[in-house]
């Protein structure tokens, strides 16, 4: 049985109530508020039956309104990264705001991590809903989109729909930063990490995939078994991970990552219906945002998951499309699933 409560979490500067939504079971606790339906806090169990927060975040609505890494946030029009900003769609050539070294990342300046969501109550969950204006950071069509959330038992399940009035780009995935021995410890290194992919996109020097479509064979990214994630980092002299795993296309649900921390006993099972999955370490935090509690996040002190579509796929022919049509619509499933050894 799932509890489900809510509450303001805060206000915006401009008096907009930010809401807060609770869903419960016996083994999980998830908090999503309305703002950029961010996870704000995700407690589960350790081996041992005591719960502990494994997202990092902020204590209170203004670490989220301040600049941050979208932490816990639903990104888009298009998460990841579009070479230098640009598309064409129907022979209309686009530009987008600039604002990750040469690219742009995350849907632009105020992607959907910065809008507030229409909440409305579900049964085990909770769903959001947002339309974004035609031209609304560059991008061509009024988009109305369904972002839901559900708990049920020890799975967390979020499902992605939208609808264009033109054709567009699309990709929405989930930002959260996770830690399974708890947010605010030191880093990742004992975490042991295995994605279900047989190819990987290299990326050049701004992390723009470069069009192959590369085995992970014999290099840092063959993660078919588990590995440990600071023997694999040390080992390979990388540092870290920013880079998207390639998925059997399906519609169907399947498993494509896997991530189990020894010490606390936590595993999570992650499965999707998209294409791709984005694993990152971390790597660009250093230490100097104050997150729950007072903890502060250095280097690889997390990871995300980021289930989506191919990074550039508007600008790639032989990647799978991201593009929705006018009288379709875009659905996509993924689940975190939590257990213990």
């Amino acid at each position: 049985m799932t509890s489900l409560t809510r509450d303001v979490f805060g206000k915006l500067e401009n008096g907009s109530a930010v809401e807060r939504f609770c869903l419960q079971t016996d083994s999980i606790k998830v908090e999503v508020i309305s703002f950029g339906c961010i996870i704000t806090c995700l407690e589960t169990k350790d081996r041992y039956g005591e719960f502990a927060d494994i997202v990092l975040g902020f204590d209170n609505l203004e670490g989220y309104t301040n600049k941050h890494p979208y932490f816990g946030a639903v990104v888009g029009r298009v998460a990841n990264r579009i070479a230098k900003g640009q598309f064409t769609v129907d022979g209309k050539n686009y530009n987008l705001a600039i604002n990750n070294g040469p690219n742009s990342i995350h849907g632009g300046l105020k992607g959907f991590d910065k809008v507030i969501w229409t909440p409305e109550l579900i049964q085990n969950g909770v769903q959001f809903s947002y339309t974004s204006a035609d031209g609304e950071e560059g991008y061509p069509g009024e988009l109305k989109v369904w972002v839901t959330y559900t708990v049920v038992d020890k799975k967390l399940t979020i499902n992605y729909r939208a609808q264009s009035s033109k054709t567009t780009p699309i990709n929405l995935t989930n930002h959260s930063y996770f830690n399974l021995a708890g947010q605010g410890s030191n880093n990742i290194y004992d975490h042991e990490v295995s994605i279900m992919a047989e190819n990987y996109l290299p990326v050049d020097e701004t992390m723009i995939p470069t069009g192959e479509i590369a085995s992970v064979g014999g290099t840092c990214f063959d993660l078919r078994k588990p590995v440990k994630l600071g023997e694999q980092i040390n080992k390979f002299s990388v540092d870290g991970f920013d880079h998207n795993f390639c998925l059997v296309e399906t519609k169907e649900l399947r498993n494509c990552a896997r991530v189990y921390h020894p010490l606390s006993g936590r595993v999570l099972s992650v499965s999707t219906t998209q294409p791709g999955v984005q694993f990152y370490t971390a790597n660009f935090l250093d230490g100097s945002l104050k997150g729950k509690n007072g903890a502060v996040y250095p280097k690889h002190s997390a990871f995300c998951l980021e289930t989506q579509a191919w990074p550039d796929a508007v600008n790639k022919a032989k990647f799978p499309s991201c593009l929705l049509y006018p009288g379709e619509e875009y659905n996509h499933t993924t689940c975190f699933e939590f257990s213990i050894l």
